[in-house]
């Protein structure tokens, strides 16, 4: 549920909160060899305007206040885009879904 391809995380996060350390995920989004084009991303994605990547980070995001992710990218608009993620407010609902 702490990032968005792997589930082996969640430990390390966890010692990251009790320690007050900021948590990376590497290749947040998979880094380009695994596409996040799920059904429940794209849902939530519609209903907020927003591209499935920026609902990806987004929940990342969400997941912990420790979560620092670091997408990267290759020109100013996608820069653009993926900052725009942090602005993204996914409510209670969307969470529900996106960790079913």
């Amino acid at each position: 549920q702490y990032h968005v391809h792997r589930h082996d995380d969640p430990a390390v996060l966890a010692r990251c909160e009790e320690h007050d350390i900021a948590y990376v995920p590497f290749f947040p989004l998979g880094g380009g060899f695994d596409p996040i084009e799920h059904g429940r991303l794209a849902q939530v994605a519609e209903r907020h305007g927003a591209t499935t990547a920026q609902v990806a980070l987004a929940w990342l995001l969400a997941s912990s206040p420790n979560m620092l992710a670091i997408p990267g990218t290759g020109s100013p608009a996608h820069l653009a885009e993926n900052l725009a993620a942090a602005g993204l407010h996914l409510d209670a609902t969307d969470l529900a879904e996106l960790t079913a």
